[in-house]
């Protein structure tokens, strides 16, 4: 299996060259004296080492052993629990948690890079981690001052791990169906009773306790609202009391993933407390559910990053076929890199891919400014953006992701297979990334549903304006990059209005073209950033890495930016041939 190497100087350009991190960071007291770009980059270089050396080589053989439940314990693949020791050890599951409670306060744009450098080590591994993150960021933003200081210094310590436990089996994404039951206690606690199903992290050997985030009905409510529950009580002083009433029902056996557990949670009168207000639960677990949307679409950017990787290396090795007006050597057989065909996957999962990798960055500076910013307007901005590109980012990046997996394995032909080169693993593992945290249907109808018509097209127009607005100012890309981009930009916008003003008299426009509307912003997207980086790449040190931008710019351009306008296209076809048939003719 080959070994990964993050693609260091890639994320230091993005956040040098394009979305100029150190301007950001300087202009926010909470970032000023505790990151810079030399300190970033200390910290991604560790984090590359860590993946290499640490994380990366459980993957093969945690996907190989899995998860396993005897006696009634989960049990992670060898290597696991000493690797996370040493990951939790280094302070990297509260990398970007608030250091007054023991985290490293580190900005989301340097998160998202090491994340992604995390999932294309192993992203089942990697998922522990994640899980706890979401777990803290939702207990810090509705926690109590009591339960923020008990907990979240041994979540971000990766002592105690978290887990977010929503699906039951009868309610998958309609939430209003769960019968998990909170009944009040007279210290103020509540007695939760339920079963969860597909709970990932919900139990396993890596921590001492697991704390639950739970969502449950209180008596006489249709409201849901949100407990902790931790596996484990805790006393006052942390330490560790009896059993609280949460079991293992079983184990999940799954299509990839092997090393992470997911698990049927059982909680029967398990000790739990309440977290924000009774009834708005859902509003909490979103908190940790928006991060959570973030990270599975960086999953989906590990998962390209590393097929890239592998698939590249193979087709510089593999000798099949002889290049297409004769060998460049003169040897019987070529290399395939020489071939249109493998160029093409690959070319497009690369410009795909460092495209992707832009939208992270981008919407982790966002999240940034919507937390930490002084000024109240770039506040309110950032949020307003956060919103639009917490389900794109989600769905895009793990689409994207799904398809540069399955490229990448048909560049290795039949070996691709096959278990040996380790390809075929990277497609079953990020299968899943389109499916959990919310389908992609529902991320692209929360997208055109919520973020777009919710507040007829305002926050798109802004967000459009200000795509305009940076691409005049670029002065080293093509007038005709330049002008394709915008007039996409324009369509855009004019779909959108178009599905805004005619919603409410087609109830089922929305639903039936959400998909296509979503890839449409995401591939006009991904042209943005291409002008983007194709513009800061000019004045780069290294003229070979000027030039590998412009070249990867030009296949962008001349052959998947156009994805977006048949995406549009599609939208305004309307839903009539896909609501027309009656249900039974199905």
């Amino acid at each position: 299996m080959n070994p990964y190497n993050a693609p260091l100087a890639e994320m230091r350009f993005l956040l040098e060259k394009v979305f100029d991190a150190p301007t950001t960071w300087s202009e926010m007291p909470a970032m000023a004296e505790s990151v810079d770009i030399d300190t970033a980059t200390a910290i991604l270089d560790e984090a590359d080492k860590i993946c290499r050396e640490l994380i990366h080589p459980i993957n093969r053989s945690g996907d190989e052993q899995g998860v396993r439940f005897e006696d009634d314990n989960v049990i992670t693949p060898d290597g696991y629990k000493e690797v996370y020791n040493q990951y939790a050890e280094g302070g990297w599951v509260g990398l970007c948690g608030d250091p007054e409670l023991g985290g490293m306060g580190m900005p989301k744009m340097l998160g998202v890079l090491v994340d992604e450098m995390g999932y294309s080590a192993c992203n089942a591994f990697t998922l522990y981690g994640s899980l706890t993150a979401g777990a803290a960021l939702a207990i810090h933003a509705h926690g109590s001052e009591e339960i923020k200081q008990q907990y979240l210094p041994m979540l971000y310590s990766g002592e105690w791990s978290g887990a977010m436990d929503m699906t039951e089996p009868q309610a998958g994404s309609d939430l209003r169906n769960i019968r998990t039951k909170a009944v009040p206690n007279d210290n103020g606690s509540y007695n939760i009773t339920g079963s969860k199903i597909f709970i990932t992290g919900g139990d396993h050997d890596l921590t001492e306790n697991v704390i639950h985030l739970v969502l449950a009905k209180l008596p006489n409510t249709s409201g849901i609202s949100l407990f902790l529950v931790p596996k484990i009580k805790v006393n006052q002083d942390n330490s560790l009391g009896e059993p609280n009433g949460v079991t293992v029902g079983s184990i999940e056996h799954k299509m990839g993933l092997k090393g992470s557990a997911t698990c049927v949670m059982n909680f029967d009168e398990a000790e739990g407390y309440l977290i924000g207000k009774p009834n708005r639960g859902l509003v909490c677990m979103f908190t940790m559910m928006n991060y959570e949307r973030l990270a599975i679409g960086i999953q989906g950017l590990g998962t390209s990053q590393a097929a890239y990787q592998m698939a590249a290396d193979y087709a510089k090795e593999r000798i099949q076929g002889v290049a297409a007006g004769g060998s460049p050597t003169g040897a019987a057989s070529d290399p395939i890199i020489v071939h249109g065909d493998v160029r093409r996957m690959l070319l497009t999962i690369r410009t795909l891919t460092e495209a992707g990798r832009a939208l992270s960055v981008y919407t982790g500076q966002q999240l940034d400014l919507a937390k930490y910013a002084e000024d109240n307007d770039v506040k309110a901005k950032a949020a307003r953006y956060v919103g639009l590109l917490t389900p794109v980012s989600k769905a895009f990046l793990s689409d994207r992701g799904l398809d540069a997996a399955i490229m990448a394995q048909q560049v290795f032909g039949g070996h691709g297979y096959i278990r040996e080169t380790g390809i075929e693993q990277l497609v079953r593992d990020t299968r899943i990334a389109q499916i959990y945290e919310g389908t992609n249907g529902i991320q692209a109808i929360d997208f055109l549903g919520r973020k777009v018509t919710g507040d007829n097209v305002q926050a798109l127009t802004e967000f459009v304006n200000e795509q305009v607005s940076n691409i005049n100012s670029y002065t080293h890309i093509e007038a005709a990059d330049r002008t394709q981009v915008l007039a996409l930009l324009e369509q855009l916008l004019q779909v959108a209005n178009q599905v805004n003003d005619n919603k409410l008299k087609q109830p089922a426009l929305i639903n039936a073209c959400a998909v296509d509307f979503l890839d449409a912003f995401g591939y006009t997207l991904y042209g943005c950033f291409w002008l983007a980086m194709s513009d800061a790449a000019q004045s780069h040190e290294d003229p070979k890495f000027a030039l590998q931008k412009a070249q990867l710019n030009r296949y962008y351009m001349d052959k998947l930016l156009a994805k977006a306008e048949f995406h549009l296209s599609q939208v305004r076809q309307g839903d009539v041939s896909i609501m027309q048939m009656d249900a039974a003719l199905f």
